[in-house]
């Protein structure tokens, strides 16, 4: 059994076949979903998605970095209000974007500082999105620190020594589709790194795994990137997707 620890399942970029995309992921022994919230636009058709497959999908709920705009407090209370009224696996995604805009980077903070509070408070993991941004996200999970704060680097394309920097606030590293690209450089030296540190996940629709890169990524390809790591770590498929399901059931409590 696999598990996805990051999809998007409800982009619309689903729309047309989205139940035969999600039972191609099933027919490929991924069974398990983790869904990240993006803003309070998406949450209804993450909602949607839960009650169409309640026994596969499971919910975050988290305000990602590129959304943190001029309105972030009044979404931040939105993220705070869903989590009174039901049950969430995870608080993301969240964390500091600096690809797209710079200039947002103090209020980018600030929420990522109040989300780590949230989940902690909720005693939820959190999952990180980091783009451009390492050591602005190490600076803040560094005053936060405590036993309480755990989580997943989602889509980890840094250095070793950013992965075990990461991995010293006791995050895991969400290993996608740039694991199979020429320059993606994590498959230089992932092996060491104890895949007891490691999750799997597609970020569908984006990344896609060779021989796909580039197009539409889905949740079924998430058995690329098993064989992928197999073949870097040395060891079988079905001791990865053991060994990754857990940590995912170590780290969501699901």
């Amino acid at each position: 059994m696999l598990t996805d620890t990051h999809t998007h399942l409800y982009s619309d970029a689903f729309e047309a076949d989205r139940t035969e995309m999600i039972q191609r992921a099933m027919a490929e022994g991924v069974n398990r979903f983790f869904i990240p919230a993006i803003d309070s636009e998406t949450t209804e058709d993450m909602y949607a998605l839960e009650a169409t497959f309640p026994e596969h999908m499971f919910l975050m709920m988290g305000l990602h970095p590129t959304s943190v705009k001029e309105n972030y407090e009044a979404e931040l209370r939105h993220v705070t209000t869903q989590l009174e009224k039901r049950t969430f696996y995870a608080i993301g995604e969240i964390g500091i974007d600096l690809y797209w805009d710079r200039s947002t980077l103090s209020i980018q903070k600030k929420a990522l500082k109040q989300q780590i509070q949230l989940a902690k408070k909720h005693k939820l993991p959190i999952v990180i999105h980091c783009r451009d941004a390492f050591d602005e996200i190490f600076e803040v999970l560094e005053t936060e620190k405590d036993e309480n704060l755990f989580g997943i680097f989602h889509c980890f394309t840094g250095t070793l020594a950013q992965a075990e920097r990461a991995i010293s606030f006791n995050m895991k590293l969400g290993i996608g589709g740039v694991v199979t690209f020429k320059n993606g450089k994590i498959d230089t030296f992932l092996h060491q790194i104890p895949l007891k540190h490691i999750v799997l996940e597609t970020d569908s629709p984006y990344l896609s795994p060779v021989p796909y890169r580039g197009k539409r990524n889905e949740s079924s390809y998430l058995s690329l990137i098993c064989k992928k790591v197999a073949e870097i770590y040395g060891v079988s498929e079905e001791e990865v997707a053991r060994t990754t399901t857990k940590n995912s059931k170590d780290t969501f409590g699901i």
